[in-house]
């Protein structure tokens, strides 16, 4: 597995979106705990979760508490695995998602995810997503709080704008080191974010990178080919997966992009991990690229 870098961490290129194995139509544990271990044997050393990974109202940090038991009951080194949770989201029960960016809620929050995973400090800290009820400054300073109280050792920032990013930076300083929006073949339109992060020496870490890539995208206008149609007919060319294939894409953009693919199946996410070793010829960048959703509006 290649590794990139994240702060002064090395992790894997590909990393693990948790979040599948806790909401709407997660598997049982015993095939989440398999899937978590699958992981680990790719070479996997970035697991990403948030406290509000969880289906029903009384179990906040579902997801968490997951990762912990899997980590503490695999039979290799778990030494270099970072895990990655996010506080300032809640989920009522009821599918809907909440915003609380109050710093009091935001160390509660980190407090309680401490105890979960079961560790001194957490390695990387994310703010989930900017509450308009909260300045800014005041929601990223509790991050600064965390980082000089020892409680989080790096810190990152989810669904994010450019200028929100220059103020978290501002205030974190190298505190900071990763910014974490949703980009995909059919959601591009965090390319700013992707450039300054890159810019800046933060990891970026593409959440849902997987989208615009299934069969029901394939059919589109004539004209420019679409997206599900580029990575199809790549994927094709490779003899792999189209998943393998959009996560090599996300791998060509940057050098500090590590995707975030979820899974509930070890057999998917070993498919997912094998995108690291893969390389695309300069044509089909060149396609996949240019490649859109036809309604994708980008």
């Amino acid at each position: 597995m290649p590794h990139r870098t994240l702060g002064d961490l090395t992790v894997s290129a590909i990393g693990l979106g948790a979040m599948p194995l806790s909401i709407e139509g997660r598997p049982d544990e015993d095939r989440a705990v398999a899937t978590l271990h699958a992981a680990l044997d790719a070479g996997i050393t970035l697991i990403d979760t948030a406290d509000s990974y969880h289906w029903h109202p009384d179990e906040t940090g579902h997801n968490e508490r997951l990762i912990a038991r899997a980590l503490a009951r695999y039979g290799g080194d778990t030494a270099d695995v970072l895990v990655a949770t996010k506080g300032g989201r809640g989920r009522p029960g009821d599918g809907s998602w909440t915003v609380d960016g109050h710093p009091s809620h935001l160390k509660r929050a980190c407090e309680a995810s401490l105890g979960r995973l079961g560790t001194e400090a957490i390695g990387l800290y994310q703010l989930h997503k900017p509450d308009p009820r909260v300045p800014w400054a005041e929601s990223v300073g509790a991050l600064r709080d965390l980082l000089d109280a020892g409680k989080i050792r790096h810190a990152g920032i989810s669904n994010v704008t450019v200028g929100q990013i220059r103020e978290a930076r501002a205030i974190l300083g190298d505190g900071l080191v990763s910014v974490q929006n949703r980009f995909s073949p059919a959601v591009r339109d965090s390319e700013p974010e992707l450039r300054l992060a890159t810019a800046e020496g933060l990891a970026f870490l593409p959440w849902s990178p997987l989208g615009g890539i299934s069969r029901s995208s394939l059919d589109g206008p004539s004209g420019p080919v679409s997206a599900g149609t580029a990575f199809h007919r790549v994927a094709a060319e490779h003899g792999v997966s189209p998943q393998q294939v959009c996560l090599a894409w996300l791998l060509s953009l940057s050098p500090r992009v590590i995707p975030l693919p979820g899974a509930s199946r070890p057999a998917s996410i070993a498919d997912s991990a094998r995108a690291a070793g893969l390389t695309l010829g300069e044509e089909q960048l060149a396609l996949l690229n240019a490649a859109r959703l036809p309604d994708a509006g980008q």
